[in-house]
């Protein structure tokens, strides 16, 4: 099939890092877009933990039931993804994301409104889920693409680090928080919290004072058909984020299985207590949270590429640890917790970094698509991953299983030897027309591109 030329992009301004003096947050726009998702994040997590738990406790779910109810959770990434990305790029951002965020807010606030009125249901559930997980696959696109408005390119990295790390601190202290408050005032009543941290979203970002500029005109606008097809260029017309995203599909299928095959091997079969294994994986949102502090800084010392094969190492090697053990102990649960804390560091690092360079490479008239696009692809491969861990885990025994999924995270260090991504120096000045690569930003032993885009 013929392929249409790329549009001319807009130059850019070259990448250059912000002093220590000049950092994002003297931008007082992104701290009330990053303060209010931080709060967000962490009433998102609150739902995560809690909304099974109302479903067990509270409606007495089968197991079935709460699968299907988890499961809801990656539909809308998978049906919505790609329409999300063409509608967002034809609108102002900012309006939408505030629409997403109360519309959650109501959304979740429907679970307590309904227990306290003796209404609630399984069927209530599965809409609240189904619904509110829609509004936040449009509204984490609408965030990627609007973040790159908001702020200059060279606070593209910290700003993409500051809002990993409030990830990170979400994963610590929204379980620990839902676990103590379900304690107190019931499962349905605790994602309240969640409902009102909807509000703290939604206000940051009325505060923004920057004027976000007009969308196309319509009259130039192409098809729907023709748009999703142009995010879908966006990301597989570029080597770079094509071999990019082909290397982290492969790491989340590897993920999906090895986090699911690992609750019940370490329960199972090296016999771990509940509170054990929730020592265990709390390594993961702990080298999170110290990776997303530190990605820039080690970005700067080593250069992009490096850092970036560094990441990916930890990423793929640190679960090696997770098949050491023979049993329980504290012994057990320190290298457990090592493997997760190594893992969760390198991910962080390598989010921080890719997201950046995503950014970086995509022109901002497509960015949304570009977004779209990626994000279905890599939350495809995590469900996808994780029925392959559970086919294993009946298959062939949960340590075979164990060990095979291990293999397959370890896999995407392969991409080293060939991905132009790894020998990157610095951050892209801007937009790569198709199949380019600008050469300040490769080191002196890269090939160039053949013109079909394949290279080397």
């Amino acid at each position: 099939m013929a392929t249409r030329p790329s549009p001319p992009v807009q130059p850019a301004a070259p990448w250059t890092e912000s002093p220590p003096h000049d950092g994002v947050l003297a931008n007082r726009d992104f701290l009330r877009l990053w303060a209010g998702e931080t709060v967000s994040l962490i009433g998102t997590q609150v739902t995560q933990f809690t909304m099974p738990l109302v479903a067990l406790l509270t409606l007495n779910a089968t197991v079935l039931q709460v699968g299907v109810l988890n499961a809801l959770r990656f539909v809308p990434v998978l049906v919505v993804s790609l329409f999300a990305g063409v509608w967002l790029d034809r609108r102002k951002r900012r309006p939408v994301l505030i629409g997403c965020a109360l519309g959650n807010a109501l959304l979740i606030g429907l679970v307590p409104i309904t227990s306290v009125a003796g209404v609630l249901s399984m069927g209530i559930l599965y809409v609240v889920v189904t619904l509110a997980g829609t509004l936040s696959v449009i509204f984490d696109v609408g965030a990627l693409s609007y973040v790159p408005f908001l702020v200059e390119r060279r606070h593209l990295a910290e700003s993409n680090s500051k809002l990993q790390a409030s990830f990170a601190v979400s994963g610590i202290a929204g379980p620990g928080l839902a676990g103590l408050l379900i304690g107190l005032i019931t499962a349905p009543i605790t994602l309240s919290v969640d409902a009102v941290s909807y509000l703290f979203s939604a206000g940051g970002l009325v505060a923004i004072r920057k004027p976000e500029p007009e969308p196309e005109p319509a009259a130039t606008r192409p098809s729907v058909r023709r748009q999703i097809a142009e995010g879908f260029a966006a990301v597989y017309g570029t080597r770079l984020l094509r071999t990019l995203l082909t290397q982290s599909a492969v790491l989340n299928v590897g993920f999906g299985a090895v986090s699911t095959v690992f609750t019940v091997y370490a329960v199972r079969h090296l016999g771990l207590s509940p509170f054990e294994l929730g020592l265990t994986v709390a390594g993961l949102a702990a080298g999170a949270l110290f990776g997303a502090l530190l990605a820039s800084r080690i970005r700067r010392r080593l250069g992009l590429g490096r850092t970036l094969a560094m990441s990916i190492t930890f990423v793929s090697a640190s679960p090696l640890l997770l098949l050491v053990p023979r049993g329980a102990g504290a012994l057990a649960v320190l290298i457990l917790f090592a493997g997760w804390l190594g893992h969760g560091w390198g991910i962080s690092i390598w989010n921080v970094n890719t997201i950046t360079l995503r950014q970086a490479l995509t022109p901002m008239k497509v960015l949304a698509r570009m977004n779209a696009t990626y994000r279905m692809l890599l939350f495809g491969a995590l469900p996808a991953g994780a029925l392959a861990g559970g086919a294993l885990g009946r298959g062939v025994g949960l340590p075979t299983a164990m060990t095979i999924s291990v293999l397959v995270l370890l896999s995407p260090v392969i991409w080293m030897a060939f991905s132009p991504v790894f020998r990157l120096t610095e951050m892209p000045a801007g937009p790569l027309s198709e199949n380019t690569v600008s050469e300040n930003t490769v080191s002196e032993n890269t090939q160039e591109p053949s013109a079909d885009g394949e290279g080397e």
